[in-house]
């Protein structure tokens, strides 16, 4: 007889990743305003949001206001010097092959999350991502996703966990940012690197380092060859925490 906090290995599985810096090998959006964006004020902006002193709106916000004269044109030749992880197709395909849902969930934008993935074959996947509109040479920031309660992230990703999982379903998150440390509280398996590895380290959570991809598609074949999984109990409770909150 499973335990409540286990669940058979031929479980519904469902992967939860982010894309800047994981999918990516670097921040798209923070190179972005780099490079289009009046410098001094984008690295300000940055420095204040990474200490929490601004939410994602307002730093998006502000970044967006500071690029003047935007081409398209010029944007997809930036673009196109972006590299995906070599190793994110073959993770797709065992994906693909085993049943598990992917569900790329980005505090960034549609406006270079879809062309990188539309470059690399990958329109596939289900994307939930903040929008971004061209008006003129402007670009103005569209927040579809927020959270009514919680301010600090422009596209909750924790709701869209919460949305496209089950309690009896196992769940997976793989990032590597600030924006990834409450989604990633919300999954029974955890892939880890760089701010969400320390952030793990640092609030004792469970995690499993990753290099790239290969990493984790090792790992989860070795969970699939058990015959029971055990949940993360902590992952439960703040799952059932919303549920109670409504």
């Amino acid at each position: 007889m499973l335990h409540l906090d286990q669940v058979n290995s031929d479980t519904k599985f469902n992967v939860f990743v982010d894309f800047d810096g994981t999918i990516t090998t670097q921040d798209v959006g923070e190179a972005m305003f780099l490079k289009f964006g009046e410098l001094e004020l984008v690295n300000n902006i940055i420095e204040r949001w990474l200490k929490r002193e601004i939410s994602s709106f307002e730093s998006w916000e502000q970044m967006c206001k500071s690029v003047n004269g935007f081409s398209l044109k010029i944007f997809h030749e930036f673009l196109d010097t972006i590299k995906i992880d070599l190793t994110f197709k073959n993770f797709v395909e065992h994906c693909e092959k085993n049943n598990i849902d992917i569900y790329v969930v980005s505090d960034g934008f549609d406006i270079y999350i879809k062309h990188i993935l539309e470059r690399e074959g990958l329109t596939k996947l289900k994307v939930f991502c903040n929008k971004m509109n061209i008006v003129g040479d402007k670009i103005i920031p569209v927040f579809p996703y927020p959270d009514e309660e919680c301010k600090i992230c422009a596209n909750c990703k924790r709701n869209h966990i919460i949305d496209n999982s089950g309690d009896l379903e196992y769940n997976v998150y793989i990032g590597d940012g600030l924006s990834d440390t409450c989604p990633a509280q919300f999954c029974d398996l955890i892939f880890a690197k760089k701010s969400l590895l320390k952030f793990c380290e640092k609030n004792r959570i469970t995690f499993s380092p990753f290099t790239n991809f290969n990493d984790v598609i090792d790992k989860l074949a070795l969970l699939k060859n058990k015959k029971r999984l055990k949940k993360r109990f902590q992952a439960s409770l703040k799952r059932n925490e919303v549920y109670i909150q409504g």
